[in-house]
């Protein structure tokens, strides 16, 4: 549970307006001339006993402004316990990717554009797995830690760029990041068999201070798979050309090679599976190969839900008031006076 919050809270900034007029009453009710010592007992005693039924309704109010706030609290509902996968996408971002040899419809596309689509749809499709990015070129980074909130992971897929990192393939470094984040989720997993990185890459690795096979047995004496994908056609490929402003100003041919021996030694390496994916559908079949695999237990965050308390505080209010209306209609009564 929650500490209290309040749903509409500006209902609050008429609280402050009660001692003001609790203290203007007072000073009106003040006499203007006073008599020392003129029935000081008898004053007193009405005094205490007239003053109550004020109090209350003063009491009684503030009690239904802080209802008309709505006061809350948060509860969780009962743990939603969830099977499926740790993964980490690590998604390779240097200036290659740029190469148009992808086929969308009758269009020719760069290569990030034509596995972004293929990355949000596997993410939309598995809710019950918690998946992460790692993008990388000449440096390994982050993008998105692991995560159940999917609508949110999809944005972020969105927004991948070529060009955010200084240029290059760091391959090794980017599967040692991935790792670092499925370490760092153990706390909610305690078994590793449903830990996997789907790294796709179009390269061979050039920068970065791990080797990729040194990552691949580090991430295989932790049990995590890697599955491998190497994206693109080898030999001449179209790459646009841009000028200094960013614009683009024309098209040209240039080498593509892709390593495929290192990224067939990662897969095997891990007990994953390497894919040479010059078309989407290689990709597509990557992330049905991990749907074959072992599943584990995670304990999501529970759903939390709000709690109203504002019927304790309207009913306080209510019961008050009452007693403010019965305290000034005994006041006015015959009783009233002879008690006073």
């Amino acid at each position: 549970m929650t500490a209290p919050m309040f749903h509409d809270p500006w209902w609050l900034l008429l609280l402050p307006a009660l001692p003001v007029i609790a203290l203007v009453r007072r000073r009106r009710s003040v006499p203007a001339l006073v008599v020392p010592g003129a029935h000081e007992w008898h004053s007193a005693r009405r005094a205490s006993t007239a003053s109550w039924p004020i109090w209350c309704a003063y009491a009684g109010v503030a009690l239904l402004i802080v209802a008309l706030a709505r006061p809350q609290v948060l509860v969780p509902l009962e743990d939603v316990e969830r099977r499926g996968y740790d993964v980490m996408l690590a998604i390779d971002l240097s200036t290659s990717m740029y190469a148009e040899d992808f086929q969308r419809g009758s269009e020719a596309v760069d290569r990030l554009q034509a596995v972004k689509p293929i990355i949000s749809a596997f993410i939309n499709e598995r809710p019950n797995d918690r998946i992460g990015i790692v993008v990388f070129a000449g440096r390994a980074y982050t993008f998105a830690p692991l995560t159940f909130d999917h609508a949110w992971l999809r944005r972020q897929t969105a927004r991948l760029s070529i060009g955010l990192i200084e240029d290059g393939t760091a391959i090794g470094d980017a599967i040692g990041v991935a790792l670092r984040r499925l370490r760092e989720g153990r706390k909610d997993a305690e078994k590793r068999h449903g830990s996997f990185i789907v790294l796709l890459t179009d390269g061979s690795n050039n920068k970065g201070s791990l080797d990729p096979r040194q990552a691949a047995r580090l991430a295989a004496e932790e049990g995590v798979a890697i599955y491998t994908i190497g994206a693109g056609a080898e030999g001449p490929v179209p790459m646009p050309v841009f000028d200094y402003a960013g614009n683009r100003i024309g098209t040209e041919l240039r080498e593509s090679e892709i390593d495929s021996l290192m990224l067939r030694d990662i897969a095997e390496t891990t007990g994953g599976l390497f894919f040479r994916a010059t078309d989407q559908d290689a990709v597509r079949t990557a992330f049905a190969r991990i749907d074959q695999s072992e599943k584990v237990d995670f304990n999501a965050p529970p759903p939390m839900a709000s709690r109203e308390l504002f019927h304790a505080f309207a009913l306080g209010g209510v019961v008050l008031l009452g007693l403010a209306s019965y305290g000034a209609h005994f006041r006015g009564s015959g009783m009233a006076q002879a008690w006073a």
